[in-house]
Order: C-alpha cells, then sequence, then structure tokens
C-alpha cells in the first residue's frame, strides 16, 4: 500500500521513519488559522482531516495521513508565532505553567476514514528574558506550534511532561498505530 505523509514537517517525517514506515510527502496546502481561538478537540481534528483530504482527493489509492498539532494555554490555541516578538510574548506566557500539546491525526483510504487525538501535559520552569531570547536567536522557535521544540537540542524549559513526548514533539506513534489498525 503507498503511503503519504501529508506534511511537510521534519518532526513528523523522522518519527514515521523511526517507527519503519515507507512513505511519500505530499505537504497539504491547507490553511490552518486557527491561533488563538478557544482550544477544542474539533478544531484539531478538522485542521488533521482537511489536510489529509486536500492530499487524498489527488491520491485515492494511497493512505493518506494528515496531522495537526497545538499548543493550548488556558484554553487557547498557540500557533506557530508570526515572528520573534510573537514567539517571545509565547514562550513568556509559558513561563513557570502547565499548558497541553494536543495532536490530532486523520487517515483516508479510500472511502475509510478514521481520526483521533492525543493530549500531553508540559509543565515549563520559570524562563528568563535571557533564556527566551537565546533559545530564539537558534530560530528553532518559529517553525512550531508554542514557540518551541521539546527535543530541540539546548532546550531545557520542559520540567515535567504528563504524557507521550512523541504527541509533544508532534506525531504520536501510539495513536497512528492504533487508527491504522483501524483503516486497514
Amino acid at each position: 500500500m503507498n503511503i503519504i505523509l501529508a506534511s511537510n514537517s521534519p518532526r513528523r517525517k523522522e518519527i514515521l521513519q523511526k517507527a519503519g514506515y515507507k512513505f511519500e510527502v505530499i505537504p497539504s496546502l491547507y490553511d490552518e488559522n486557527i491561533q488563538g481561538l478557544k482550544y477544542s478537540a474539533e478544531i484539531v481534528i478538522n485542521c488533521a482531516c482537511n489536510k489529509a483530504f486536500e492530499v487524498a482527493k489527488k491520491n485515492r489509492k494511497s493512505l493518506v495521513i494528515g496531522a495537526d498539532t497545538v499548543v493550548v494555554h488556558k484554553n487557547r490555541i498557540l500557533g506557530k508565532p508570526q515572528n520573534k516578538i510573537e514567539a517571545f510574548e509565547m514562550l513568556k506566557t509559558l513561563s513557570n505553567d502547565t499548558h497541553f500539546v494536543a495532536s490530532a491525526i486523520c487517515l483516508i483510504h479510500g472511502m475509510e476514514i478514521v481520526k483521533g487525538i492525543e493530549l500531553t501535559n508540559v509543565t515549563f520552569r520559570e524562563l528568563s528574558d535571557t533564556d527566551i531570547m537565546t533559545y530564539i536567536k537558534t530560530r528553532h522557535p518559529l517553525d512550531k506550534a508554542g514557540s518551541y521544540g521539546v527535543q530541540d537540542e539546548g532546550f531545557d524549559f520542559a520540567i515535567n511532561i504528563e504524557g507521550n513526548l512523541d504527541n509533544v514533539i508532534g506525531f504520536p506513534m501510539k495513536l497512528f498505530d492504533e487508527l491504522l489498525s483501524e483503516c486497514i
């Protein structure tokens, strides 16, 4: 079976490759502007499904994987920052507090559609302005939801993670394997 990852995320690609999956990458062009919205699982699942649908309509015989990851603080979605100032503000908001990461996956194979979501709590230590600026200078936060990547070299902001680390990175393998078993 031909598998397509409808995402350009290097993190999702790496997680799937490490798990031994062979797939093709066809990034979805779906515009997922949900930053600042009040969180609901439905919003994140819909984004993952819309990404998958956008690629599946041209690849009907393939298994298409759509995914979306958001950081949620005080019930507000923090997407990818638009610039360094926004990244700074997001990280300052997450400092010395707990938030959660929600990753949704949608699989489309022919007429079969399965979807799900996973949540992981993350607690940050107190961050100084210097901590945040040093991290922003690495440019790592500029392409990640919530302005951080827990897997980034030198990232030591998280003091507690309750749940699946792959979920925080952007692709929960356990959820993917469960959905895949339902789909094929």
